[in-house]
């Protein structure tokens, strides 16, 4: 595996290898690796040289104290990427990402910026926008590998992408999850061992969403899901959307095809997750 924290050099790495003709993969993260990135990663190396990042971004941290805490397992997680066979490693300071000060670019996201996880982290998908935006520009790869556990953000790329007018595409792949179905997530790791055996309850809070779906009036279906959860967690969001669009929907056709999203404190742990519920 190649490590590089130059921009410049990394960039004109991957023109090289374009110009032979080499099919590029890019798995941005944050660190703190687990197996859903490296589900990505296999994911990637199945028909194209991969690239990982790793940026703790700042510009996505609508509460500081949570990026002071965010958990930092360097060479673990080079050791990792290595065992997984990563081809590139891209490891830049906040310096390398953001040089110098520039006009700040206003994404059009429309809704998507106010509604769920746009409503209780603002600015959040502004920031996730502007570091994607630097890195397709360094890395302009063929594929984006993203995890389906952040369903917005997914959507929010995919709108990013049209808005920039790249031709990477974007591959979502299903969220990779504990045996006992807590979805994998750096932040678990903040867990203490009696919050971590707690946390389960969000997926079993969406899992009794899907099981108990039905034609009709959905609204008793959510309140049951949030009354599994509201011991011992602040709930930011359970939600019910149109997952092509993430529009509320409070009375279900049994046509349209839908996703369960929550979003709940644990102590300080701010923990997500979603299922899709239906398919056309």
């Amino acid at each position: 595996m190649i490590l590089f924290k130059k921009s410049g050099e990394l960039h004109n790495f991957l023109a090289e290898k374009s110009k032979e003709g080499v099919k590029t993969g890019f798995v941005p993260t944050m660190g703190a690796l687990h197996s859903g990135h490296l589900s990505l990663i296999e994911e990637s190396k199945k028909d194209a040289f991969t690239i990982c990042s790793i940026f703790v971004n700042p510009t996505q941290f609508n509460d500081p104290k949570d990026f002071e805490k965010y958990p930092i397992t360097i060479e673990k997680d080079i050791y990792l990427l290595e065992k997984a066979g990563c081809d590139v490693l891209f490891l830049p300071s906040v310096n390398e990402m953001y040089p110098a000060p520039k006009k700040k670019i206003q994404y059009e996201l429309g809704y998507l910026e106010n509604i769920l996880e746009g409503k209780y982290r603002p600015g959040h998908f502004q920031g996730v926008c502007e570091v994607v935006h630097r890195l397709l520009d360094i890395v302009s790869p063929d594929n984006l590998y993203l995890g389906q556990k952040d369903y917005q953000q997914c959507m929010v790329l995919k709108k990013l992408v049209e808005l920039i007018g790249v031709k990477t595409n974007i591959i979502i792949c299903p969220t990779t999850r504990e045996p006992d179905g807590l979805a994998m997530s750096s932040r678990n790791m903040r867990l203490n061992e009696a919050e971590r055996k707690q946390a389960v309850r969000i997926y079993q809070s969406l899992c009794l969403i899907k099981d108990g779906l039905k034609p009709g009036d959905l609204k008793g279906l959510k309140q049951k899901a949030m009354d599994h959860l509201s011991e011992g967690f602040k709930i930011d969001y359970i939600e019910i959307a149109d997952a092509a669009t993430l529009a509320a929907i409070d009375n279900w056709d049994g046509k349209a095809h839908l996703v369960a999203l929550c979003a709940a404190f644990l102590n300080e742990v701010r923990l997500i997750d979603n299922i899709i519920l239906s398919k056309n």
